[in-house]
Protein backbone atom coordinates (compact mmCIF):
# COMPACT_ATOMS: atom_id res chain seq x y z
CA UNK A 1 0.00 0.00 0.00
CA UNK A 2 1.28 3.46 -0.86
CA UNK A 3 1.98 5.72 2.10
CA UNK A 4 0.61 8.84 0.36
CA UNK A 5 -2.58 9.60 -1.53
CA UNK A 6 -2.78 9.37 -5.32
CA UNK A 7 -2.53 13.14 -5.92
CA UNK A 8 0.56 13.46 -3.71
CA UNK A 9 2.19 10.49 -5.46
CA UNK A 10 1.39 12.07 -8.83
CA UNK A 11 3.01 15.34 -7.73
CA UNK A 12 6.12 13.51 -6.50
CA UNK A 13 6.47 11.49 -9.71
CA UNK A 14 5.96 14.55 -11.92
CA UNK A 15 9.12 16.04 -10.43
CA UNK A 16 11.30 13.07 -11.41
CA UNK A 17 13.58 14.45 -14.12
CA UNK A 18 14.71 12.61 -17.22
CA UNK A 19 17.11 15.30 -18.43
CA UNK A 20 19.77 17.35 -16.68
CA UNK A 21 19.82 15.16 -13.60
CA UNK A 22 22.46 15.80 -10.96
CA UNK A 23 24.62 12.79 -11.96
CA UNK A 24 24.37 13.80 -15.62
CA UNK A 25 25.39 17.40 -14.89
CA UNK A 26 28.41 16.32 -12.83
CA UNK A 27 29.55 13.94 -15.55
CA UNK A 28 29.00 16.49 -18.36
CA UNK A 29 30.95 19.18 -16.51
CA UNK A 30 33.84 16.79 -15.98
CA UNK A 31 34.06 15.89 -19.67
CA UNK A 32 33.66 19.54 -20.71
CA UNK A 33 36.52 20.54 -18.40
CA UNK A 34 38.71 18.02 -20.22
CA UNK A 35 37.96 19.64 -23.56
CA UNK A 36 35.21 17.39 -24.88
CA UNK A 37 32.34 19.05 -26.71
CA UNK A 38 29.03 17.33 -27.24
CA UNK A 39 25.40 17.76 -28.16
CA UNK A 40 22.73 17.22 -25.52
CA UNK A 41 19.82 14.80 -25.70
CA UNK A 42 20.26 13.97 -29.36
CA UNK A 43 17.38 13.10 -31.64
CA UNK A 44 18.57 9.52 -31.92
CA UNK A 45 17.00 6.30 -30.65
CA UNK A 46 16.72 6.52 -26.86
CA UNK A 47 17.61 10.23 -26.84
CA UNK A 48 21.19 9.80 -25.56
CA UNK A 49 22.29 12.24 -22.86
CA UNK A 50 25.54 13.14 -24.63
CA UNK A 51 26.20 12.88 -28.36
CA UNK A 52 29.72 13.14 -29.77
CA UNK A 53 29.26 13.37 -33.56
CA UNK A 54 33.02 13.70 -34.15
CA UNK A 55 33.50 10.28 -32.52
CA UNK A 56 30.20 8.79 -33.76
CA UNK A 57 29.60 7.96 -30.09
CA UNK A 58 26.84 8.48 -27.53
CA UNK A 59 26.76 8.28 -23.76
CA UNK A 60 23.77 7.51 -21.58
CA UNK A 61 23.95 8.53 -17.91
CA UNK A 62 21.50 6.08 -16.33
CA UNK A 63 19.94 6.20 -12.91
CA UNK A 64 20.42 2.88 -11.14
CA UNK A 65 16.84 2.76 -9.87
CA UNK A 66 14.99 3.50 -13.11
CA UNK A 67 17.17 1.35 -15.34
CA UNK A 68 17.46 -1.66 -13.03
CA UNK A 69 21.20 -1.63 -12.41
CA UNK A 70 22.54 -4.53 -10.37
CA UNK A 71 23.92 -2.44 -7.51
CA UNK A 72 22.88 -1.43 -3.97
CA UNK A 73 21.05 1.65 -5.30
CA UNK A 74 18.49 -0.55 -7.06
CA UNK A 75 15.73 -2.32 -5.23
CA UNK A 76 12.19 -3.15 -6.17
CA UNK A 77 9.77 -1.17 -3.99
CA UNK A 78 7.88 -3.32 -1.49
CA UNK A 79 4.46 -2.03 -2.53
CA UNK A 80 2.87 -2.80 -5.90
CA UNK A 81 5.68 -5.25 -6.72
CA UNK A 82 4.12 -6.59 -9.93
CA UNK A 83 3.80 -3.08 -11.37
CA UNK A 84 7.42 -2.22 -10.56
CA UNK A 85 8.83 -5.49 -11.90
CA UNK A 86 7.01 -4.93 -15.19
CA UNK A 87 8.13 -1.28 -15.25
CA UNK A 88 11.80 -2.17 -14.80
CA UNK A 89 11.58 -4.96 -17.38
CA UNK A 90 10.07 -2.50 -19.91
CA UNK A 91 12.77 0.07 -19.16
CA UNK A 92 15.57 -2.48 -19.61
CA UNK A 93 14.00 -3.82 -22.84
CA UNK A 94 13.71 -0.25 -24.17
CA UNK A 95 17.35 0.42 -23.30
CA UNK A 96 18.49 -2.73 -25.08
CA UNK A 97 16.38 -1.96 -28.16
CA UNK A 98 17.65 1.62 -28.34
CA UNK A 99 21.30 0.59 -27.94
CA UNK A 100 20.92 -2.00 -30.70
CA UNK A 101 19.26 0.59 -32.97
CA UNK A 102 22.10 3.05 -32.36
CA UNK A 103 24.73 0.40 -33.08
CA UNK A 104 22.97 -0.58 -36.29
CA UNK A 105 23.20 3.08 -37.34
CA UNK A 106 26.96 2.99 -36.73
CA UNK A 107 27.06 4.70 -33.32
CA UNK A 108 29.15 3.51 -30.38
CA UNK A 109 27.24 3.36 -27.09
CA UNK A 110 28.52 3.83 -23.54
CA UNK A 111 26.34 3.60 -20.43
CA UNK A 112 27.54 5.39 -17.29
CA UNK A 113 25.71 4.40 -14.12
CA UNK A 114 24.69 6.83 -11.40
CA UNK A 115 26.47 4.73 -8.75
CA UNK A 116 29.81 5.36 -10.49
CA UNK A 117 29.37 9.12 -10.21
CA UNK A 118 29.77 9.47 -6.47
CA UNK A 119 32.33 11.95 -5.18
CA UNK A 120 34.96 9.21 -4.77
CA UNK A 121 34.35 7.54 -8.15
CA UNK A 122 33.48 10.31 -10.60
CA UNK A 123 37.05 11.09 -11.64
CA UNK A 124 37.65 7.43 -12.52
CA UNK A 125 34.37 7.33 -14.49
CA UNK A 126 35.38 10.41 -16.46
CA UNK A 127 38.84 8.89 -17.08
CA UNK A 128 37.24 5.74 -18.47
CA UNK A 129 34.82 7.67 -20.66
CA UNK A 130 37.67 9.82 -21.99
CA UNK A 131 39.71 6.72 -22.80
CA UNK A 132 36.69 5.13 -24.48
CA UNK A 133 36.00 8.23 -26.57
CA UNK A 134 39.55 8.72 -27.83
CA UNK A 135 39.91 5.01 -28.59
CA UNK A 136 37.40 5.41 -31.42
CA UNK A 137 38.82 4.92 -34.88
CA UNK A 138 36.41 7.55 -36.15
CA UNK A 139 37.27 11.24 -35.89
CA UNK A 140 35.17 13.21 -38.36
Amino acid sequence: MDTVDQQTRSNIMSRVKSKNTSPELKFRKGLFARGFRYLLHGKLPGKPDLVFPQYKSVIFVNGCFWHGHDCPRFRIPSSNVDYWKAKFERNMANDKRNHEALRSLGWRVLVVWECTLTTKKISASIDQAEEWLVSADIHL
